[in-house]
């Protein structure tokens, strides 16, 4: 029915998202394809200039007659959308099975990642384009003479931040990098603590610590036990720590904050967690958090490590879209940073920073300047440089750092 609808309407064509491996037979691929050609030349598409452009093939399409039959199948185009959807839709299915034939021949890691990515491609090919003008207009209008309050990012639980960034906002890839010791998993943790406080849930993704080190730190924030003491609780706690323990165990118990901590985690494993949490509530603030990049496990074969990096944050990426979900992504910063004499960082310093600062969507970088200047007089102040953000202002936010307790307050 498409090719029948070019033939009908030749610059119907320019409408059309398919590539000729999309059609299931040999000789549809090659009219298409034709046809592709006679466009690109600026020619008109009949029976007669097809024919021209055929040449020698034309008798391995089935000639003219094929041709003629072709070109009268079609009764309109106004339906060529659908007929379109239908092409995809079987394309879709075959890849599929392709891929899943490999995966059950061989049964190869190799063939298993073909599968998934096959899968993901297929999920993803076409996609709807979005939303007419006058539906991005609307909203528009609304935000004009409505209160927006609910309608913002994932609450930050920062005053200070959330002004300058709206909250983490939905389908956004967020970097937050910094050296090691400044905090980054810590702050990583009250953001996902203050998105459960006000009834969001939270996947935290840890590839470098246990479920029980991230608890314990929670637990030392929630109820202002200097986290030292829980090394050792039994001989270390008083009367009354053991009491804050309890009640913040109490309130923990109540978060919908879930930590998965297998330390080779995929992107494949991520995405089918957050899918699974998605569908188990829809209309829950949702907030993941991944600590930390350098140490999702890689699949596949790539000529270098910052290939691998790229293929990573992509993917990362159309997840935090296509979930509608913000993802705080952690970064490790090179060491590149403690050669100069400011040792703020920036950008650059991202390792593989190239597909880093491409992917993502807003990038926090993280300083203490009591790390590296102990007589410093902001000593428990923390700057949050907002370095890169599509939709909003960049900036420097403080907050000051309760390392104690593993908590982060207003200044």
């Amino acid at each position: 029915m498409v090719l029948g609808a070019v033939f009908l309407e030749p610059k119907i064509i320019n409408e059309l998202i398919l590539e000729h491996r999309h059609f299931s037979t040999i000789r549809n691929q090659k009219i298409y394809q034709a046809m592709l050609r006679l466009r690109e030349k600026g020619r008109p598409i009949d029976i007669v200039t097809m024919i021209a452009e055929l040449g020698d093939e034309l008798g391995n399409v089935g000639g003219v007659s094929y041709l003629t039959s072709v070109a009268v199948l079609c009764p309109t185009t106004a339906h060529v959308e659908h007929y379109q959807e239908i092409v995809l839709e079987h394309f879709k299915i075959r890849e599929i099975k392709l891929a899943a034939a490999g995966f059950c021949h061989n049964g190869t890691p190799e063939e298993a990642e073909n599968l998934y990515q096959t899968f993901i491609a297929m999920q993803e090919l076409g996609m709807k384009r979005g939303r007419s003008k006058e539906d991005v207009l609307l909203e528009i209008h609304d935000e004009l003479y409505e209160d927006q309050a609910n309608r913002r990012g994932v609450n930050t639980g920062f005053v200070s931040l959330n002004r300058m960034t709206g909250g983490w906002n939905r389908g956004d890839l967020v970097i937050l990098a910094a050296r090691p010791s400044m905090g980054k998993t810590a702050f990583a943790l009250n953001l996902a603590m203050n998105c459960s406080k006000n009834g969001g849930t939270v996947d935290f993704f840890s590839l470098e610590m246990p479920d029980i080190q991230l608890v314990k730190r929670m637990l030392s924030s929630i109820s202002a036990i200097d986290g030292a003491k829980w090394r050792d609780a039994y001989h270390l706690f008083t009367e009354r720590d053991q009491t804050s323990a309890e009640q913040a165990m109490s309130l923990y118990l109540k978060w919908n904050i879930q930590i998965h901590d297998q330390s080779r985690q995929t992107v494949a494993d991520i995405r089918a967690r957050i899918q699974k949490t998605r569908r188990q509530f829809p209309d829950s603030e949702y907030l993941v958090v991944i600590d930390y990049l350098q140490l999702i496990a890689q699949t596949g074969k790539h000529d270098r490590h910052d290939l691998a990096i790229a293929a990573i944050t992509k993917e990362l990426k159309q997840i935090a879209r296509q979930y509608n979900v913000p993802i705080i992504l952690l970064s490790q910063l090179s060491r590149g940073v403690e050669q100069r004499m400011d040792k703020r960082p920036i950008m650059s310093d991202l390792r593989d920073s190239g597909s880093i600062e491409q992917d993502a969507d807003v990038i926090l970088l993280l300083y203490r300047d009591e790390y590296y200047n102990t007589d410093s007089k902001g000593s428990n102040i923390i700057e949050i440089d907002i370095a890169k953000q599509r939709n909003g202002p960049v900036g420097i936010v403080k907050l000051a750092f309760e390392k104690e307790v593993g908590r982060f307050v207003e200044v």
